[in-house]
């Protein structure tokens, strides 16, 4: 097991590198001056210059890759150029709110999809089964923007229970574990669980029908065993590739919606990244798309290495 979670690791390397290659050459690629936003209208040609120096932009592209690259493992990945704060400080405070979105999204998307997803592989071509199929291909196939636009209207504007945006009340930022701010997570978790919720649905109806269509299964009840027995076989069975698929999705929640969580000005990543876009301030965007790509990357690894530990299989595979 050991040399298997050192032989990823050392797969994961050039993953990062290539990662921070990607997210580095998004931002320079797109036309326009980042500057443009703190500039004044009437700035000189040597203002330009100075402040261009400053962020080190005058430098080479290799050149700039590599100091960024450099300040980005001692923890550096800059200065904002619309706040003027540290990057790391700005994207870790979102992040940390899109993380406590993201698992609370899981919760509710991972516990219906199990379930939806056993009973319709369980009553294949059964009423069940349709009911559950259903609402898969719904939560897959609704735009969730819109889903969350119509929440708001729902449970916001005609019935008052939840509101509609925010973080807490006031428009505070500092959280705290009480229902007077759960009340503001309840409708941004629900809307992006709902994609993860058919994934879910889907992927378990077709592992658990597949599982149960097999030999060794009529061979357990022909032993006697009970169909709580058997539904433990099948779940053991089914655990690797059901975890690999709820890594996934844990992995894009992690990664924030913009639309979510614009439409709810949920103060996390995606709305962090929104708003450096419209600024086009690089070294906020830049550092935005690093922390979340690493996030996806190390999450992957985690699902590998509680895959392994399942299924000996893969190892040694």
């Amino acid at each position: 097991m050991l040399s298997y979670i050192a032989r990823r690791l050392v797969y994961v390397i050039p993953i990062v590198l290539s990662v921070a290659l990607v997210c580095f050459m998004l931002v320079h690629i797109t036309p326009g001056d980042p500057l443009v936003a703190v500039l004044p209208a009437d700035a000189s040609q040597e203002l330009a210059a100075q402040l261009r120096a400053a962020y080190g932009f005058d430098r080479p592209l290799p050149v700039q890759f590599g100091l960024w690259l450099l300040k980005a493992l001692h923890g550096d990945l800059g200065t904002s150029i619309a706040t003027g704060r540290p990057v790391l400080t700005e994207v870790m405070r979102a992040v940390g709110n899109t993380v406590m979105l993201a698992i609370a999204a899981a919760i509710i998307g991972f516990s219906f999809g199990l379930l939806f997803g056993l009973l319709a592989g369980y009553f294949r071509d059964t009423w069940v089964d349709k009911v559950s199929t259903g609402v898969a291909i719904a939560g897959v196939s609704v735009p969730h923007y819109w889903l969350g636009m119509v929440l708001v209207i729902i449970f916001s504007v005609q019935l008052n229970w939840l509101p509609a945006v925010g973080a807490g009340p006031g428009g505070s930022g500092q959280w705290a574990w009480d229902w007077a701010h759960l009340r503001f997570l309840v409708l941004p978790a629900i809307t992006t669980s709902v994609i993860p919720m058919g994934i879910v649905t889907r992927t378990v109806r077709a592992l658990t029908g597949d599982i149960l269509s097999q030999d060794f299964v009529d061979a357990l009840r022909a032993k006697g065993l009970g169909e709580g027995q058997v539904f433990r076989h099948v779940l053991k069975n089914a655990a690797p590739t059901a975890l690999a698929v709820m890594g996934l999705q844990l992995g894009y929640m992690l990664g924030g919606s913009i639309l979510i969580e614009t439409v709810f000005s949920w103060p996390g990543s995606g709305l962090l990244l929104n708003s450096a876009i419209f600024q086009r301030d690089l070294p906020l965007l830049q550092g935005t798309i690093l922390v979340l790509a690493l996030f996806f990357v190390f999450l992957n690894l985690l699902v590998d290495i509680a895959q392994a530990a399942i299924d000996p299989r893969i190892k040694r595979a």
